[in-house]
C-alpha cells in the first residue's frame, strides 16, 4: 500500500532511459512512487527538441528530475531549461531536482535558472561517471584493451552513477534536501591510468592507457561515425572541463545520503562480475 505521500507525487524523470534517469525511474518505482518516463520512446513523449510535447509530459507531475543531454554546457541548453522550468511552474510542479556539471560555467546558468524558479530545488553536481567505461562511450576500449584518450596524467574523481542516482531520489522525496548543492565526487582521485590499473586488476587481463593529441581523437571519432552530439560533449570534456578545475574531492555524497561514495575499484570488481567486460 502507497503511503500518503506517494500516493499524492507523480515524478517526471526527463532522461529517464539515460545512466542516471533510468537508475532513478527503478528506484522511484520500486518504493511506490508514480513515475512518468520522460524520453522519446516513451507515451507522452520527450523530447528536448519538441516543446510541444513537453505540456502533456508534465500535466499532473509534482516533481521532476531533470538531465539535459549530451550536457548542459550544448549551446541551447539554458533556453531549453528556461523554458522546461517556466512551463513546469505553470502546470504545478512543486520540485525540481537538477543534474549538473562540475565546474561548468553554462551549466551554472541552468542551475541559476531553476534556483530562481521559485519552486523546491535540489542541484547534484556531477562530473565523469564510473560508467563510462561500461555504459557509455569507452566501453568498447575497455573490450579492446586500450584507454586511448586525449587525457595526459591530469586526475579526476569519478563518481558513479549510482551514489548519483541515490542522491537524486532522496531528494525528490525527502524534504531536508531542498536548496541544497550536491556536489558529488568518488572518493579518490585518479588519472586515466589508474583507472587501467583497476580495470585490469578487476578483469583479469591488462588493460592499457594510451595518451593521445586531442585533435587526432577528434578526429578518429568523426571517421568512426560517432553521432555529432557526442563528438562535441567528448571535445568539450577534454578540451575544457579536463583542465584540473575538477581535481579536489568533495563530500557530496556523504552529506546527501550519510554515506561515502562507492570506489572505482568496487565499481570495477561489480562491472566484471556481470561479464560484460569479457574479451570479444
Amino acid at each position: 500500500m502507497k503511503s500518503s505521500n506517494q500516493a499524492h507525487q507523480t515524478i517526471l524523470v526527463v532522461g529517464g532511459t539515460g545512466k542516471t534517469g533510468k537508475r532513478v525511474v527503478d528506484q522511484l518505482k520500486d518504493s511506490g512512487y508514480e513515475v512518468r518516463v520522460g524520453s522519446r520512446s516513451a507515451i507522452p513523449s520527450f523530447d528536448w527538441g519538441n516543446e510541444k510535447g513537453w505540456d502533456a509530459c508534465l500535466t499532473g507531475v509534482t516533481s521532476a528530475y531533470i538531465t539535459y543531454s549530451p550536457d548542459l554546457a550544448m549551446p541551447g541548453a539554458t533556453d531549453a531549461i528556461q523554458a522546461f522550468v517556466g512551463l513546469a511552474k505553470r502546470r504545478g510542479v512543486k520540485r525540481l531536482v537538477l543534474l549538473s556539471g562540475r565546474g561548468e560555467a553554462e551549466a551554472q546558468a541552468c542551475e541559476a535558472i531553476v534556483q530562481e524558479s521559485g519552486l523546491e530545488w535540489t542541484i547534484v553536481r556531477a562530473s565523469w561517471f564510473n560508467q563510462n567505461f561500461s555504459e557509455g562511450a569507452f566501453i568498447d576500449m575497455v573490450l579492446n584493451g586500450a584507454i586511448t584518450l586525449p587525457a595526459g596524467d591530469q586526475v579526476e574523481p569519478f563518481v558513479d552513477v549510482d551514489d548519483i542516482a541515490d542522491v537524486a531520489v532522496a531528494a525528490l522525496t525527502e524534504d531536508n534536501h531542498n536548496g541544497r548543492i550536491y556536489e558529488v565526487t568518488g572518493p579518490r582521485l585518479m588519472t586515466f591510468a589508474d583507472v587501467a590499473k583497476d580495470l585490469s586488476r578487476a578483469t583479469g587481463r591488462e588493460i592499457s592507457f594510451i595518451d593521445v593529441p586531442h585533435k587526432a581523437f577528434i578526429t578518429e571519432m568523426e571517421n568512426a561515425g560517432a553521432p555529432e552530439d557526442v563528438v562535441w560533449m567528448l571535445d568539450y570534456l577534454f578540451a575544457t572541463v579536463l583542465d584540473g578545475r575538477n581535481a579536489h574531492l568533495t563530500d557530496g555524497v556523504q552529506q546527501a545520503l550519510g554515506r561515502p561514495p562507492k570506489d572505482f575499484a568496487t565499481f570495477a570488481e561489480e562491472v566484471a562480475s556481470t561479464g560484460i567486460w569479457e574479451e570479444r
